[in-house]
């Protein structure tokens, strides 16, 4: 994903893997529908791309004849994030960076440098301040990557659900970033990839990823992952997730719930990557997550292919939340915290040191309490 020249480029994932096509969005609201259509997903990357929608539009105004005074560029820009905040309720990314432009454009409202139009000012800030979201996440990736990495032995089988790789972020990825940095350390690993129904993220996105890494990779159908775990397949789990709460518990992808109940029965440690701003400490709980429910076409079809009765009443919740008391750890780019996660995480937010990536006791790899 890129911003230049007026333009947002990013791979249209709906296509993949049959064909690498790119998408060229000229103004938000194709940002918006792009969003919204799971032509770009992952909650780091829409955020990113959301911020950069913003920016085609702050671009917009100060072309406009005569450019709009401060106060109406704003109230304009406000309309588009509105728009843009309500295409995927619960990757809370996309609020955050939302958040983070909207503050960068009344900034340069309210200071304004003399001899340049305050509609400039604030285009020129606010694609400054995308172009530094999209930088920020490529860094919180890898320095994720390196910390997750550790807690991933030569020779483990790593079982991961969804996507959560550079398709999913600006680069490099959060989860995919962790199996990534393991294999570019010269460990030996194997990934099992849940083909994850009914969208196949999985099957469609982190193969492709895997495949294009020269990452050794298994897809596997998502009721295949038990009797993988039964076999000593599988020695960890890693999973993105779309927002965490304050005590741990967080929303991924339909059927990470599943995984990490599956996990906790056969004793492997199960862990979720997540750059800090996806931590919600606003949220108490899980309970407060807003769930997305999506398209009912999306389980009684396939690739436009109907495969369900017609008539037949359809639950397709994008996401599920994973208790806390499954997760073994949460890694960020500012280390690996343990539970009690309303603790841990409330220090790393607080500028303490985070416990270290090393397995601390009562979590040992096997992930036996």
């Amino acid at each position: 994903m890129e911003l230049r020249d007026g333009t947002v480029r990013l791979i249209d994932q709906r296509r993949l893997p049959a064909a690498e096509v790119y998408l060229e969005l000229k103004d938000y609201r194709q940002v918006a529908l792009a969003i919204r259509d799971l032509a770009v997903r992952g909650a780091p990357v829409i955020g990113v791309t959301a911020a950069c929608g913003l920016a085609l539009e702050a671009r917009r105004l100060a072309q406009e004849a005569p450019p709009p005074p401060p106060r109406e560029a704003l109230e304009r820009l406000g309309l588009a994030a509105e728009e843009l905040g309500a295409t995927r309720p619960t990757a809370v990314n996309l609020f955050w960076a939302i958040d983070r432009v909207l503050e960068a454009a009344r900034r340069a409202a309210a200071g304004a440098p003399r001899g340049l139009p305050p509609a400039e000012n604030i285009a020129r800030a606010v694609e400054e301040q995308a172009l530094a979201l999209a930088r920020e996440d490529v860094d919180i990736n890898r320095r994720l990557g390196r910390y997750g990495q550790e807690l991933i032995r030569d020779g483990d089988g790593v079982l991961t659900h969804c996507n959560a790789g550079s398709l999913a972020t600006v680069d490099y990825g959060t989860a995919v970033g962790v199996i990534r940095a393991a294999h570019e350390g010269g460990k030996r690993v194997h990934v099992y990839v849940d083909e994850t129904r009914p969208v196949l993220q999985g099957a469609r996105l982190t193969a492709w990823e895997m495949v294009k890494a020269g990452i050794p990779a298994t897809l596997i159908t998502d009721n295949m992952a038990a009797s993988l775990m039964r076999r000593g397949l599988i020695q960890v789990v890693v999973v993105g997730a779309d927002r965490v709460a304050r005590n741990g518990d967080f929303a991924n992808k339909i059927g990470t719930y599943g995984v990490a109940v599956l996990a906790r029965e056969h004793g492997i440690p199960f862990y979720a990557a997540v750059p800090t701003p996806t931590i919600d400490l606003s949220l108490a709980s899980g309970q407060d997550i807003p769930i997305e429910e999506r398209d009912p076409s999306e389980v009684t079809h396939l690739a436009g292919v109907r495969i369900a009765p017609e008539g037949i009443e359809v639950a397709n919740p994008a996401f599920d939340v994973t208790p806390h008391r499954y997760v073994t750890g949460i890694i960020t780019e500012k280390g690996v915290v343990h539970p009690p996660f309303d603790a841990t995480l409330l220090r790393l937010f607080e500028g303490g040191i985070p416990i270290a990536p090393e397995l601390s006791p009562g979590h040992d790899h096997q992930g036996k309490e």
